[in-house]
């Protein structure tokens, strides 16, 4: 029955991925997985691609930009690649080597809004080179397996917005950029226990944050005019600056069973602390060491306002095996929103569904897809870790909106 349940969690993982993308709580994008260190054979590869469309629509919106639109699509298509290598050092040891994009998120209404303000376009990715080992122990009927790794991990990205619309008749658009860019270190430990007879598998990982350390980039305000009584020093030149700023730690919990001849139950609970990242202050690099970089120093040129609370992701599905080919799966999953009010990421309940396909036994081809609806909800003032409060830039609704999801991967193993 292991074969047979091998290729039908293939599928499984399959439905993880595209439900953590399309889903993308706080700023997850393909989220972790190490699902292929669990492969049965001695050596395999994988590589896939997700395609992501999200269909987020603002609309009542007030602003600065007055002779903007009051409705926009906010929301930008996006892909998310992973490629993994998994090996058998031993019997019992394994270790999987993986790129992937943990993190990212790209909202662009564009400039002729009248929350531009607010946000004409930011863009956040990431980048993540991770290695993660793994040892089995005979317990009872199966084995437990202990694991663990580490990651390098860069983040990049940039928000623009319109910081003034006074200075448009004098030929400024009033508009500023700010760019980033940061990287750290994380490390993962967790435990599985399995009984390959029965498919039972069951798994707990922690993933620890990733401390990026000093967040540095450029705040460029050349579009603004420099020199005029009252208005910033840093209006008109571009100004370097940072920031300090930590990517969320993880706890996901997994299980799967066999429930008859070819059938397969799985389901996860998973936890983001994604509340550790609430206003994010850059100031210019002048000032470090002088005065410190927080949401209320008199030192800050800007700032990233998030506010996220913890997010949680639970999802269930079933899998069947058809023949020694075929085998299908179908999953639903809710995610809590991790908007507090600062963002448009509010609850998203998922249908996923996949195919798998075996040519032999060292090729195995899977594409899937996910419809989905993103839960309505507003942006507008918010208490927040400033005095002055968040969200005094705009204001704005936004109705239940639909999300979709196409993923294609390729399995080589022997």
């Amino acid at each position: 029955m292991s074969k047979a349940i091998s290729t039908m969690l293939g599928g499984a993982l399959l439905l993880t991925g595209v439900a953590s993308a399309a889903q993308a709580g706080g700023l997850e994008r393909g989220g972790y997985n190490y699902d292929l260190l669990f492969s049965e054979d001695r050596f395999a590869s994988e590589a896939g691609v997700i395609y992501v469309m999200p269909d987020r629509k603002i609309k009542n919106a007030q602003g600065l930009n007055a002779g903007g639109k009051s409705s926009v699509s906010e929301t930008e298509n996006y892909t998310i690649p992973r490629v993994g290598v998994k090996v058998g050092i031993t019997e019992d040891f394994d270790c999987l080597a993986q790129y992937s994009q943990p993190w990212g998120v790209h909202t662009n209404p564009g400039d002729d809004w009248k929350g531009s303000n607010q946000n004409i376009e930011t863009k956040i990715e990431s980048h993540d080179y991770g290695l993660t080992c793994s040892y089995k122990f005979d317990v009872g009927k199966g084995f437990l397996r202990a694991l663990g790794g580490v990651s390098y991990q860069k983040v990049e990205g940039f928000k623009e917005r319109m910081v003034t619309p006074a200075f448009r008749r004098l030929g400024f658009d009033g508009n500023g950029l700010l760019e980033l860019e940061g990287d750290g270190v994380g490390w993962r430990i967790g435990a599985a226990y399995e009984i390959p007879e029965i498919a039972l598998r069951a798994s707990l990982i922690y993933n620890a944050e990733v401390d990026l350390g000093d967040v540095e980039g450029t705040l460029d305000l050349t579009d603004l005019p420099a020199g005029i009584p009252g208005t910033p020093a840093l209006f008109g030149r571009v100004t370097d600056v940072y920031g300090t700023a930590t990517m969320p730690q993880s706890l996901e919990f997994k299980i799967q069973t066999g429930i008859a001849p070819d059938w397969l139950a799985f389901g996860s609970v998973k936890w983001v602390d994604w509340s550790v990242l609430e206003v994010v202050s850059f100031c210019p690099i002048s000032t470090r060491g002088a005065v410190s970089c927080g949401p209320n120093s008199p030192a800050k040129a800007t700032s990233i306002d998030l506010m996220f609370r913890d997010g949680w992701t639970v999802a269930a599905g079933v899998g069947h095996k058809f023949n020694d080919q075929w085998s299908g799966q179908v999953q639903v999953s809710w995610d809590r929103g991790t908007s507090t009010g600062l963002t448009t990421q509010t609850d998203t309940w998922l249908l996923s569904s996949g195919v798998s396909w075996s040519p032999n036994k060292n090729v195995e081809l899977r594409v899937g897809g996910a419809v989905g609806m993103l839960t309505s909800g507003s942006y507008g003032p918010t208490k927040c870790t400033v005095n002055t409060g968040c969200g005094n830039d705009a204001k704005y609704d936004f109705g239940d909106d639909f999300v979709s999801a196409l993923s294609i991967s390729g399995k080589l193993k022997f």
